[in-house]
């Protein structure tokens, strides 16, 4: 049985919404602040489009926003993959 590695934790600081965070996580610190900073822009955006809404329904939708994102990127990159197989035969 193989051994599993204590994994790194890295621990980062980060401000998203005008709101401290610390975030956890295996990755490095830039890839964190990169969140972070991907999270701060879109609900930014959302907070400009829809000045009414509080904070928890921008975060919300900020989720639902890169949610929808992430799959389209995933869709698109199943395509890429189906096209890259075509071509290899």
């Amino acid at each position: 049985m193989s051994e599993l590695k204590p994994s790194i934790k890295n621990r980062i600081d980060v401000e998203i919404y005008g709101q401290q965070y610390t975030i956890v996580g295996n990755e490095a610190n830039s890839h964190i602040r990169n969140v972070a900073h991907i999270v701060n822009d879109k609900m930014k955006e959302i907070h400009l489009a829809n000045t009414s809404l509080d904070s928890t329904k921008v975060a919300v939708l900020a989720a639902v926003n890169i949610t929808h994102e992430n799959i389209k990127m995933q869709e698109r990159i199943r395509v890429l993959e189906q096209e890259l197989e075509f071509f290899k035969k």
